[in-house]
């Protein structure tokens, strides 16, 4: 297979590559060469902004892929980009265009679990749910008017080696890893639908060359858990008892900093059905929620995550955390809680 990854040094994109090539595909990266991320031994990198068509006409003319996989969709490296303009710049030169999209493009109706068909956001290129479904809208015109090949995987949160969202695993491990608190919001109860990056760059690679793939959407999970179990759960992994120290829904709601993971609020709220691609693809998760928290945290303590000293934080997505402000803000709660106890 002869494979082009828009991205491809990130996370997803980089665990992708690595799988690609460990089965003997030729890969191609293409980004904006703003990573200090090398591709391994192998593979070719090519630098162009997919903002700008000229810069993607003058890497990609005259070239053709069996397979495309766009990880880089999104609206903090694409901008206001038209999707459409690179759909006909490969038009007739990809075998299968494979679009990453999100769990985030669906509207918050109330009614679980969400299927492929469930309400979804309007389209809007200044956010990253909009972004997602202004893009699935362009592709999906263009397969249905002139047979553009594409297939769409709408993933989970996506967790595991090279995550660059620092507040989701790596943050909690160091929570429970240093004995800290774990400030809970909302009682617990909000639900987010987890998957493993290895999970979903096989379902990519099974995207690709599927022949019951093309013009078809599919969503990408392993299972939905509330933001207790979660917790619960990594505690488990790690072998340490969590902390709990409950948020008060005003202070979640109004905080001035981060205190929990993003995936703790309502805005994240999720729960997919990924019944489609294992009843059409054949396609099933390797791991479930503990597993694959075990492999990421194996992961983990081999990067050396365990031992900064301060919070990370990346150019793209810029999510951190600060563990003293969130046990101070802890320690506060704890005492007017003893407070009102006495």
């Amino acid at each position: 297979m002869k494979a082009l990854v828009l991205g491809g040094t990130g996370f997803v994109g980089r665990r992708l590559v690595e799988r690609l090539t460990a089965d003997g595909a030729a890969v191609t990266v293409l980004n904006r060469g703003r990573t200090g991320v090398q591709p391994g031994d192998g593979v070719e990198r090519l630098i162009a902004d997919r903002s700008d068509l000229d810069s993607m006409r003058s890497v990609l003319s005259g070239r053709e892929w069996d397979a495309v996989f766009d990880v880089s969709g999104v609206v903090q490296a694409a901008g206001a980009a038209d999707i459409g303009d690179l759909a006909d710049l490969l038009a007739d030169r990809v075998g299968r265009y494979v679009y990453v999209s999100s769990q985030s493009l669906y509207a918050m109706t109330g009614a679980f679990p969400w299927t492929e068909d469930s309400p979804q956001v309007a389209p809007d290129v200044a956010t990253y749910g909009g972004f997602k479904a202004a893009t699935e809208s362009a592709l999906l015109s263009r397969h249905g008017e002139r047979g553009f090949p594409v297939t769409i995987a709408r993933p989970a949160a996506i967790y595991g080696p090279y995550n660059n969202i620092y507040d989701m695993e790596a943050a909690m491990f160091r929570r429970l890893l240093e004995h800290r608190p774990v400030l809970l919001p909302y009682g617990g109860l909000v639900v987010c639908s987890y998957g493993h990056v290895d999970d979903l760059c096989a379902a990519l690679t099974t995207m690709a060359t599927h022949p019951a793939a093309v013009g078809e959407i599919f969503n990408v999970t392993t299972s939905a858990i509330t933001s207790a179990g979660y917790v619960a759960a990594l505690a488990d992994v790690v072998g340490e008892t969590a902390e709990i120290v409950p948020v008060p829904d005003a202070l979640a709601e109004n905080a001035e900093a981060p205190l929990f993971s993003r995936l703790f609020t309502p805005a994240h709220h999720a729960m997919l059905d990924a019944a489609k691609i294992t009843g059409r693809l054949g396609v099933r998760p390797a791991y479930d929620l503990r597993r694959g928290h075990a492999h990421t945290l194996e992961w983990f303590l081999r990067s050396g995550g365990a031992f900064f000293d301060r919070a990370l934080a990346d150019p793209l997505w810029g999510r951190t955390f600060d563990l003293v402000h969130e046990a101070d803000l802890a320690a506060r709660l704890r005492g007017a809680q003893a407070v009102r106890s006495s």
